[in-house]
């Protein structure tokens, strides 16, 4: 399925309501979960999107740890994508995102990784 861009421009704020923690890829064994792209962690960071009088929290994986992300800080986020998934008659959205940041922190410049 296509994946959708989020413009993040468009919301009030953007808020960390869970901080990051590894994806786990087998439950059994422990083993997290890799992107294939990077070879780095996959993390899972509960935001919360902030738009006028409303807010919803999502779950978005990035790959590499978001550093210096903690529980109630405004984060940025770097090209937020939502994409609709199909499994066994279960269905959802998965959110994905390239980089998340504390909003204080300096922005990385565009084609540069964050070294993680």
């Amino acid at each position: 399925m296509a994946s959708l861009p989020i413009d993040t421009a468009k919301y009030t704020g953007i808020i960390c309501a869970v901080p990051p923690t590894p994806r786990v890829a087998n439950r059994e064994t422990g083993q997290l979960r890799v992107d294939r792209e990077t070879g780095k962690t996959v993390y899972q960071v509960g935001l919360c999107l902030m738009a006028g009088a409303s807010a919803d929290v999502v779950n978005v994986s990035v790959a590499g740890e978001p550093a210096g992300v903690q529980l109630g800080m405004p984060v940025a986020v770097r090209d937020l994508v939502a994409t609709p998934w199909e499994n066994d008659g279960r269905h959802g959205v998965a959110f994905r995102a390239v980089e998340i940041r504390p909003l204080s922190a300096p922005a990385t410049p565009a084609g540069k990784g964050s070294g993680q």
